[in-house]
């Protein structure tokens, strides 16, 4: 859904108003649960969320805690699990907020230790998978971008909603550097950049397996190719392209039927008398 205008600018004062304290705390190196206390109030006051209603402390989960959870009517809508503001995060601490979430059924998980914020959406299936939607920086992003906004914005209290955030999640996937670094090197990319070095070149032979090459090796940055979030783009990338055919061939299939009633119900009235 689209994020309204009074949300986007209580996210933009908020985050503004909350740099100088991170700045503040991380100058400071202040413990873990100092960090929890601002991230709590940052939910309450850059989200909208009710701070002593809706922001729980400490969820317990079969027998361990959360360190953060927002719900609403009894329903959990994030969790959030924090580090200290001067710890790196690390896959470690993601697969520690990840457990949480696959087992109370939660889709989304922040990580974050105040400055860095990293967004996770959770795959339910066999092994639990998850994928980071985006990382924003409190202190050196840019906090008005759309991607901050679309992204605080659709976990607000005011603009949370499954459908909005599976959208969001989508259109990150699709346009993110390991999607579009997959989609370059696709057989469709390569013959259109064959063709277009035929009509400057037209005596130049360059096959797929060179520019594919030259791609790889020279152009994309290797991370965009290769490692965890490469592979999971690419995976993404193979079930929509799947799913898009499967719809493409059910609308052809569909169509035949559409033109047979339409050239019966012309026939009918075709042959119908008049009076």
């Amino acid at each position: 859904m689209a994020i309204s205008k009074k949300v986007t600018e209580r996210i933009v004062t908020q985050l503004k108003r909350y740099q100088p304290i991170l700045a503040a705390a991380k100058a400071r190196d202040i413990s873990e649960s100092d960090t929890v206390v601002i991230i709590g109030d940052m939910l309450a006051d850059v989200l909208g969320y009710k701070k002593y209603l809706e922001i729980t402390t400490e969820y317990a989960i079969r027998g361990t805690y959360v360190d953060l959870a927002v719900k609403i009517d009894d329903e959990v809508r994030f969790l959030v699990e924090a580090k200290a503001i001067g710890i790196d995060l690390k896959d470690s601490h993601v697969k520690q907020a990840i457990d949480y979430g696959a087992n109370n059924g939660v889709e989304w998980i922040i990580l974050t230790n105040g400055v860095i914020w990293r967004f996770y959406k959770i795959h339910f299936r066999q092994p639990i998978d998850k994928t980071l939607l985006v990382e924003l920086d409190m202190l050196n992003g840019n906090i008005r971008s759309e991607e901050c906004i679309e992204c605080f914005g659709n976990l607000s209290r005011e603009c949370f909603a499954k459908d909005a955030l599976a959208t969001f999640y989508q259109q990150q996937q699709i346009l993110s550097r390991y999607s579009l670094g997959h989609m370059i090197l696709s057989d469709g990319v390569l013959s259109a950049l064959r063709r277009e070095i035929r009509q400057i070149a037209p005596k130049l032979k360059v096959d797929d397996a060179k520019l594919r090459a030259v791609l790889e090796n020279e152009v994309l940055k290797r991370e965009v190719v290769e490692g965890e979030y490469a592979d999971a783009a690419k995976s993404t990338i193979g079930k929509m392209t799947k799913k898009a055919a499967k719809q493409k061939a059910k609308l052809s299939e569909a169509r035949p039927s559409e033109i047979e009633q339409d050239n019966k119900s012309s026939s009918v009235s075709a042959t119908s008398p008049t009076n």
